[in-house]
């Protein structure tokens, strides 16, 4: 009798605390998927924060540093800069793969990275393109939001495929059978005593997660139960009590932090009071608040920054590239500021001498005549007061006194002198800044310590000038220094829109322009013109075999060669990949064969040499195939020489590679005989004229270093 209601007891505490059992696990999913949502959201808030840090700098040269430096603070694993077409121009090294899955997108399979994206905009608000910063959705994420929540972490790619998981292998089956059957934030059981909760995909958490814990619920429960009866009511005070411990106070002080922390207050803590799911809740929160707030404070030092290099940008430089006018105002800002007299800026030139940019006030005070021309002030660098100051980098101020030998500076009776250089000083024209690499013609005083000279002359209302005037003049002389970096920053811009990174030819663009020009002068000159199209053979053999880097270095190589050829007037332009177009001004078909026989010679005969990757270097073989066209014999414009040029080479692919091919001539087309003299003279200055032979001993082609852009070391 007594067996029954023990049972009947025993089989009721049972079920309630199954019941028990099912509703703490439901509450630590509850809060394990509230966990997994805020670290997300946080994560979210991180990459956009970032993705904002690059977008705000203004200057597209400079965004793929600001790149760098978001990834090297640890603020995001990748940045990746797209144009308004949304082709990538930029993306730093060693980004996550795969998919990148935008936080506010629409949920997609599969998932390599998370990514915040910002839109680029000019101040008149059109679409210039778009900073995405990503962070990897691998194991190691996987692990930290198991670590962070205090359950067990399953990411999955598709219905019924776990891409990562921290599951142990013999209960990951039962785990994803019971998240089939979750609906909503419902919570499901296994056979074993795991309970399952499926946590997004959804907005602001693309991610399909799986979060399991196992039950409290010990084997022997039924047994146990038996003995335990009696003490049923006092187990179930301490439950409660330790509910109301463990589980709710802590909660509470949870919600409330994480209110703190959406509100903006950033300093929120939560106490951690014990070591179990809750205590590491709170001190993963802890520590997430404490690098969100320093990330903020990073930003926010960056942005400030930021306005005040653009307040003094937007001071000193106007939207203009005349440089001429700039130093107008400067020179004359100066004088006015400092009321001088009289005063000067000058350059220094290729040759190293110091010459007159803009001048004023300086009628009477030159050294021989009286010139208008600013340039007639000229002085080398290292001479007088003024080249001084240029070699030195010191300003100088004073009394004049005559030197014993002219040295080309106007006289005066008091001045001050002041250098100006490129913001960052003389190391930023060195070769490791970023799109300015060292050209081959470099002018010889591109090493002195200084662009130019501000100077001033005869102080009004003073005896002579003193520390202030010095201090303002510097103000001044870096308004300069900003002024001709810019125009020098513009004139490269507008040589790199024209010229292939890798090689330094023209690039396809440039050629559109000159094949037009050369087809009309030819035309109105009646001239010939003749085209080269150039395919180096089996290239992707050579990227195959020895990569990419061998790749370029021929590339490189063929078009040092090709330079090498060509005469001065001639064209070498990289069409793209490993084609290339040679335009040879005033060359008829036999002096094109004589300049493609020998490109093939100089091409054939040599093998390109390339760092190996562990033999040492590689000797690579290389050929061409050329194909040779020529205006007006084989077309009657710009397009259809190329487009001949561009059949020739094919014939000569087809001929074997290694050779040369002469277009076809067209298809001879009616016309009315004309009786002409029988005698024809050559013109006296042998150069072929179209319909005409050519003179006894002319040889066309060349082999002189012909018109490149200045040689610029390897961009792409």
């Amino acid at each position: 009798m007594v067996l029954g209601p023990v049972l009947l007891g025993a089989l009721f505490v049972g079920a309630t605390l199954s019941a028990v059992d099912r509703s703490r696990a439901t509450e630590r999913l509850g809060l394990a998927a509230a966990g997994v949502r805020t670290s997300i959201d946080a994560l979210c808030q991180q990459l956009r924060a970032a993705a904002d840090a690059v977008a705000l700098v203004a200057d597209p040269v400079a965004r793929p540093r600001a790149a760098d430096q978001v990834v090297g603070r640890g603020l995001a694993a990748g940045v990746l800069i797209a144009d308004a077409a949304g082709r990538t121009s930029y993306a730093t090294a060693g980004g996550p793969p795969g998919r990148w899955q935008d936080c506010a997108g629409a949920p997609a399979t599969p998932i390599g990275a998370l990514s915040a994206q910002v839109r680029l905009r000019d101040p008149a608000g059109a679409d210039l393109g778009a900073v995405a910063a990503a962070q990897p959705v691998d194991r190691a994420f996987v692990a930290r939001l198991a670590a962070v929540t205090g359950v067990a972490v399953t990411l999955l790619d598709a219905p019924g495929q776990i891409t990562h998981t921290t599951e142990e292998q013999g209960v990951r089956a039962a785990v994803l059978a019971a998240a089939g059957k979750a609906r909503g934030n419902g919570v499901a059981g296994t056979g074993d005593g795991r309970y399952v909760r499926r946590v997004g995909p959804m907005p602001g958490q693309p991610l399909p997660l799986v979060l399991s814990i196992p039950g409290e619920r010990p084997p022997g429960l039924y047994g146990a139960l038996i003995a335990a009866v009696a003490l049923a009511a006092l187990l179930a005070v301490l439950t409660a009590w330790r509910l109301a411990r463990v589980t709710t106070r802590p909660l509470g002080e949870l919600a409330g932090a994480v209110d703190r922390v959406a509100q903006g207050d950033l300093s929120a803590r939560v106490p951690v009071r014990s070591r179990d799911e809750i205590g590491r809740l709170a001190s993963a929160f802890n520590r997430m608040a404490r690098e969100t707030g320093s990330y903020v404070a990073a930003l926010t030092s960056s942005r400030d920054q930021l306005r005040n290099h653009l307040a003094v940008l937007g001071d000193t430089l106007a939207s203009t590239h005349d440089l001429q006018r700039i130093l107008r105002v400067i020179l004359d800002s100066a004088i006015a500021a400092t009321g001088a007299r009289a005063g000067a800026v000058l350059l220094v030139d290729a040759e190293g001498v110091l010459v007159g940019r803009c001048v004023e006030g300086l009628t009477g005070r030159w050294p021989t005549s009286d010139p208008a021309d600013p340039a007639t002030l000229r002085v080398a660098v290292g001479a007088g007061v003024l080249g001084a100051v240029a070699a030195t980098g010191e300003p100088l101020r004073g009394r004049w006194t005559p030197p014993d030998a002219p040295t080309g500076e106007p006289s005066c009776e008091t001045y001050v002198a002041v250098p100006f250089a490129t913001p960052g000083g003389a190391e930023s024209r060195g070769p490791d800044r970023p799109g300015h690499p060292p050209a081959d013609g470099d002018p010889p005083g591109s090493a002195c310590a200084a662009l130019g000279v501000l100077v001033l002359y005869d102080r009004l209302g003073g005896p002579e000038f003193h520390d202030d005037d010095v201090v303002t003049l510097r103000t001044f002389a870096g308004h300069a220094a900003v002024a001709v970096e810019n125009v020098r920053v513009h004139e490269e811009a507008q040589r790199l829109s024209l010229t292939d990174p890798l090689t330094g030819l023209w690039n396809y663009r440039y050629l559109r322009e000159s094949i037009r020009r050369e087809v009309e002068r030819a035309n109105r000159f009646g001239r010939m013109l003749s085209v080269l199209a150039l395919d180096l053979d089996r290239f992707k053999r050579v990227n195959d075999t020895w990569g990419h880097a061998a790749g370029d270095a021929v590339l490189v190589e063929f078009a040092r060669r090709v330079r090498g050829v060509i005469r001065e007037v001639d064209l070498a332009f990289r069409q793209g990949g490993e084609e290339f177009v040679v335009l040879l001004p005033e060359t008829d078909a036999r002096g094109a064969t004589i300049v493609a026989e020998r490109l093939g010679a100089v091409v054939r005969d040599q093998p390109v040499t390339v760092e190996g990757s562990t033999d040492g270097p590689v000797h690579v073989p290389v050929t061409v195939s050329i194909g040779i066209a020529v205006y007006p014999d084989h077309a009657v414009d710009g397009q259809q020489v190329l487009d001949a040029a561009d059949d020739a080479l094919y014939a000569a692919k087809a001929a074997g590679r290694d050779g040369y091919r002469l277009a076809p001539a067209p298809d001879p087309v009616p016309t009315q005989e004309i009786p002409v003299v029988a005698v024809t003279v050559s013109p006296p200055d042998g150069l072929p004229r179209a319909g005409t032979a050519d003179a006894p001993g002319t040889v066309q082609g060349g082999a002189s270093s012909g018109p490149h852009p200045p040689r610029q070391s390897r961009g792409r």
